[in-house]
């Protein structure tokens, strides 16, 4: 069913790409928007478009840099983000996938292919919203609340990227059970999306900065996962 609320922002410097996305996502019912450097997608963002596709080689700032500034941004940080990318390194991948980003798609694009990856990540974003039982989760002084995506500890709010937030929340509503990699994979990223354990492993350990003095909460179990302490 087409969604016509939703919007898509297109980053990208070919001009070429940008009216074959434009015209094919507005096919499909899309409201697009355009930036054609990373500094005008950081000044487009600010409109909250439903996803950013994202190229990495632009001018002004590369892709990289863009999906840093979005995450660290509360007002941005939880707009999902796809690569869109001749990049074809599984480095590069990975390091996409490691900002945060949603999905990594690499160039030449498939439109079907495409269209189907955008479906995907909207799915997954609705259903995030019913991973947990409880709206708002607390662990001793820490407050998670999955309404507005926010974290308090104490009277401190700590702002989450959408991916270090589902991490955390996914873990405190199993508090003290073993969460394995592939349960967190699944359960954030989703099984259609190819993500390494690494990537899961380094998203614990922004987690775990994030939560300062509060962040051995988190324990490893050797071979296994990951389980958070109940409080």
């Amino acid at each position: 069913m087409i969604n016509l609320a939703r919007t898509i922002l297109v980053v990208d410097d070919e001009k070429d790409i940008v009216e074959m996305l434009r015209y094919n996502l507005q096919k499909e019912g899309y409201q697009v928007l355009v930036a054609p450097d990373g500094k005008r997608a950081l000044e487009m963002s600010l409109k909250l478009p439903d996803l950013i596709l994202l190229d990495v080689m632009l001018p002004e700032l590369d892709g990289w840099e863009v999906a840093r500034r979005l995450r660290s941004d509360k007002k941005t940080s939880q707009i999902p983000i796809v690569f869109l990318t001749a990049r074809t390194n599984e480095t590069d991948e990975v390091v996409g996938l490691e900002l945060g980003a949603d999905d990594y798609i690499v160039k030449p694009i498939s439109l079907p292919k495409l269209m189907a990856r955008i479906r995907a990540v909207f799915r997954r974003r609705e259903a995030s919203a019913q991973l947990f039982e409880k709206d708002v989760i607390h662990i001793g002084e820490i407050e998670i609340n999955r309404l507005n995506y926010t974290v308090h500890i104490g009277s401190r709010e700590v702002v989450f990227p959408k991916k270090e937030f589902e991490i955390l929340a996914y873990l405190a509503q199993h508090q003290s059970q073993v969460v394995t990699r592939e349960m967190l994979l699944n359960a954030v990223w989703g099984d259609d999306v190819y993500v390494v354990d690494r990537t899961v492993d380094v998203h614990i350990s922004k987690v775990r900065e994030k939560l300062g003095q509060f962040g051995d909460w988190i324990e490893t179990v050797k071979g296994v996962g990951y389980r958070i302490k109940q409080k």
